[in-house]
């Protein structure tokens, strides 16, 4: 099995110069948790809910409600992001994506074609998969059983 029949396409990509604020909003209202950063075509970083919430101020700020909003316009994805991503290929075996994400210790890997970001794949993913084929061995252990049995 490869990558690109479990990745979610198209990829929700932000450029560097998208403010820290959208791109939280772009991830709260796609239920997704790392938006790829994009410049034109080319991946230049990737950033996470978890950066992005590092870069919002504490709850015990002295900030008032009316700066906040402000400073976070201004902070741009850029000044938060990884710039060094780990990728797959569309053509990647599953497996392969699985055990990079292990090793690095990510939860998710931009999907790239010809250079060009054109999915991710995440945890969800690989799990959607373990799931179903844990599902298709449970069912051909009772088939088998059922079937010695009868």
């Amino acid at each position: 099995m490869q990558v690109r029949e479990q990745m979610s396409r198209p990829a929700i990509v932000v450029s560097p110069k998208t403010s820290v604020a959208d791109a939280m909003k772009l991830i709260q209202g796609h239920h997704i948790r790392r938006l790829p950063v994009v410049d034109g075509d080319t991946l230049v970083g990737i950033v996470s809910e978890r950066d992005l919430l590092r870069a919002m101020p504490s709850p015990a700020t002295s900030l008032s409600v009316w700066e906040i909003p402000e400073l976070l316009n201004r902070l741009l994805v850029r000044e938060v992001m990884t710039r060094h991503v780990v990728v797959v290929h569309a053509d990647t075996p599953i497996q392969e994506a699985a055990q990079l994400m292990v090793d690095h210790k990510i939860g998710g890997l931009p999907v790239v074609d010809d250079g060009r970001v054109v999915g991710v794949i995440t945890e969800t993913d690989i799990f959607r998969v373990f799931v179903s084929l844990c599902g298709g061995i449970v069912e051909q252990a009772a088939e088998k059983v059922a079937t010695a049995s009868g």
